[in-house]
């Protein structure tokens, strides 16, 4: 398999990725945190009052609807043929993940609900990040 054929297999595979985790975020919510951290850490991250609820909602949305966006482009970005583009791109990629297990370290994990989750989601940027080497 070409260097162009595994871009194009990869950017696939990470904007379905992408636009179904958004979708789940957007319609879905309270079952995604149920089956991730469970029926008691779920009814934390939700928030305890009316207010709270719908900021959390609202921002989960606005969340997920970056996301479907980020999966139409990296949709669109899979059909570019040019190898210095596509090498470009997927070093911002790595990048991107790097950013975001960085993030889990250094933040999430003092989140105390989150904290026992956040060396999991770790090794998974990881390994998102060593696909986009492909």
């Amino acid at each position: 398999m070409g260097s162009s054929s595994a871009f194009f297999v990869i950017c696939i595979l990470h904007s379905i990725i992408a636009i179904t985790s958004g979708a789940l975020m957007m319609f879905y919510m309270k079952e995604v945190y149920t089956f991730g951290h469970g029926v008691q850490t779920a009814t934390k991250l939700l928030g305890s009052t009316p207010h709270d609820q719908l900021l959390i909602k609202t921002s989960d949305s606005f969340s997920g609807l970056l996301l479907v966006a980020i999966g139409f482009l990296i949709f669109m970005v899979s059909f570019v043929k040019d190898r210095d583009f596509q090498h470009l791109f997927a070093k911002g990629c790595i990048l991107l993940h790097v950013f975001m297990a960085l993030w889990r370290i250094y933040f999430e994990r003092k989140v105390e609900d989150l904290a026992w989750d956040w060396l999991r989601q770790t090794v998974g940027d990881v390994l998102l990040a060593l696909s986009s080497l492909g």
